[in-house]
């Protein structure tokens, strides 16, 4: 194993510049003073908000300000801490951000309630009165949309003094999961663990991968009495709130946030269940390549050919990214070089770096890529991924006030998706290596199946659990995994032996205690397949519109801010136009494989 270099050995053009944000501590220092300064101005609003349209205005501004600003010391705070978290010095300040973030929330806490109290035509009295109050328009009505879901003060501080009673049951399950839960050795007495049971589930030994599948899951049997409590608490929870506030259901209140429809949820559920043959001719092909007289849930994660061990040196990647992403015009490229040039992303590993990678920032500054490259074909996808985000971003932030810079998580995997399907579309195109080719359709197919169908079949089981719950019924652990179980052979279909130990396989999903978010998954993928298929297809004003799109932010709601690109994800069309693109891919497997 080649050893990690320490931070100061990394080269600095290597290296994010974090001083574009602060020079050192004694301007991070002095930000702090002016927050804590701006907090003690907006306490004096007390009881005074709704006195008069200026008053309004005034506070307003000085609470966006005080949160764009605590928002740049959080994140240089957290980003300084990831370049190495053993640093105890940015273990420290990071410690001093939080304490400070509880602070705001606290002092801040009465502005909402305070508002709510009014009548909003009252609002929209001020803001005829006042035009100064016209931009922050719909920042005012999005606080106004709970009115009916908000209840008094003193119900909504007793709520809010349960709330990390509300998450116990989370907590507990990751407890057990990430801790108490031992699953057992398997070959040459292996300690198999929820980190490298990946590894061997995907083994070309068939042995091993049946061996890591029956121990994972005999050990999660031996719990699920427990974790069927943890779960029942958590959707409980969900429902009481729900309830209490006013909405029609659990999930009602889950999107309620981003305006979305349940009818956008349950037309994915069932335009996916409508198209479940092109799964099955997915596990068909797998069958057929792997060579199996039968196929067993222990199989499907081996990939169908052998991974390429072709490696891309960091210029390789830049360049490869580039040419792919050239189809979006001039000022997307331009604004990619900066990104490039002008020190946005930490590129390498070293001692102490926080592991994987994300894209970051806060409103005026750089939104920085935070990588651990080590040149393989998943690290320059990867690249791509977080540069559409940092692309989201820098667009959100530019063409928008800081209070609809924003863009909510509904949309927020857009942009990094069509990056990565217009990379893997241009080395498809371009590559001379049918192994490189094979490797990147490979990949295709695993994100398909396990985006659009998988988090579907997720997203199904906790629509059910929900019902389920608000109609009485107890979320015991036999109900649980029968549950599961069923919904495992509808979406495996004839080709795949789903084994009966499958049931257990909801007890080590973390997303269940999301509250209704692996939908996103699904509709994310789909909006980001049907922009892509529009950009190569040279669909007039295709790209024009998805630029539209980032440059958004959060000015509009999420489902009417997809339709600037061209996506209404109301539609199935959408739903199905990305099923498409996944067969034509099991296609073009199967006739270059042949």
């Amino acid at each position: 194993m080649i050893k990690e270099k320490k931070r100061s050995e990394i080269a600095l053009e290597s290296k994010w510049d974090l001083s574009t944000i602060y020079k050192g501590e004694k301007d991070v220092n002095d930000d702090i003073k002016k927050a804590q300064l701006l907090l003690d101005d907006i306490k004096k609003y007390t009881n005074k908000i709704m006195d008069s349209s200026s008053n309004l205005l005034e506070l307003i501004k000085k609470d966006l300000e005080l949160d764009e600003l605590f928002s740049k010391i959080y994140v240089y705070a957290c980003m300084k801490l990831d370049e190495d978290m053993t640093n105890s010095f940015y273990q420290s300040l990071k410690g001093k951000i939080d304490n400070l973030k509880t602070l705001i929330n606290s002092s801040t806490s009465f502005i909402v309630p305070e508002l709510l109290k009014s009548d909003y035509n009252l609002v929209l009295q001020y803001i005829e009165e006042n035009k100064a109050l016209e931009p922050f328009k719909k920042y005012l009505e999005e606080i106004f949309r709970y009115k009916d879901h908000t209840l008094s003060s003193k119900e909504e501080r007793i709520i809010s003094s349960f709330s990390n009673l509300f998450k116990v049951g989370n907590s507990i399950s990751s407890l057990i999961c990430n801790s108490d839960l031992k699953l057992g050795t398997i070959k040459d007495e292996i300690e198999l663990t929820n980190s490298n049971f990946s590894l061997y589930i995907s083994s070309k030994d068939r042995e091993v991968r049946k061996e890591a599948f029956d121990t994972m899951y005999k050990a999660y049997a031996g719990f699920k009495n427990t974790l069927a409590k943890t779960l029942a608490s958590e959707v409980e929870s969900n429902v009481t709130l729900a309830n209490l506030k006013g909405y029609k259901n659990a999930l009602e209140c889950a999107l309620f946030a981003d305006n979305i429809d349940e009818t956008i949820y349950n037309n994915l559920i069932k335009t996916v269940n409508d198209n479940l043959n092109v799964l099955f001719k997915y596990y068909d092909l797998k069958k057929e390549v792997l060579g199996l007289d039968e196929m067993h849930l222990y199989d499907i994660y081996v990939d169908l050919i052998k991974t390429t061990d072709k490696t891309y040196s960091f210029l390789e990647g830049k360049n490869l990214i580039k040419q792919a992403l050239s189809v979006l015009g001039e000022d997307y490229l331009k604004n990619i070089d900066k990104a490039f040039n002008e020190n946005w992303i930490d590129i390498y590993p070293n001692e102490g770096k926080k592991s994987g990678a994300y894209s970051w920032g806060s409103y005026g500054t750089n939104p920085f890529v935070l990588l651990n490259y080590q040149g393989k074909l998943n690290d320059v996808s990867t690249l791509a991924h977080e540069l559409g985000h940092s692309m989201h971003s820098h667009y959100s932030h530019k063409f928008n006030d800081y209070q609809y810079a924003s863009y909510s998580i509904f949309v927020a995997e857009v942009a990094s998706t069509v990056n990565e399907l217009l990379l893997d579309y241009y080395l498809l195109a371009n590559s001379q290596s049918s192994e490189e080719k094979l490797t990147i359709l490979n990949n295709l197919m695993e994100l398909y199946k396990g985006t659009i169908f998988r988090q579907t079949m997720f997203a199904e089981f906790e629509k059910e659990i929900y019902n389920k719950s608000s109609e009485g019924e107890v979320l015991t652990s036999e109900f649980l995994s029968n549950l599961y179980y069923d919904l495992n052979k509808k979406y495996f279909g004839s080709s795949v032996i789903v084994d009966e130990n499958i049931k257990y396989e909801w007890e080590r999903i973390p997303h269940f205690y999301m509250f209704f978010y692996v939908y996103q998954y699904a509709t994310g993928l789909s909006a980001a397949s049907h922009i892509v298929e529009g950009i190569l297809n040279h669909k007039e004003n295709a790209v024009s519109d998805y630029l539209a799109f980032l440059k958004t932010g959060g000015s509009d709601y999420p489902v009417n801010e997809l339709k600037i690109a061209g996506v209404d994800i109301t539609n199935k069309e959408v739903i199905e136009s990305a099923i498409k693109m996944f067969d034509d891919v099991i296609e073009q497997f199967k006739q270059l494989y042949n």
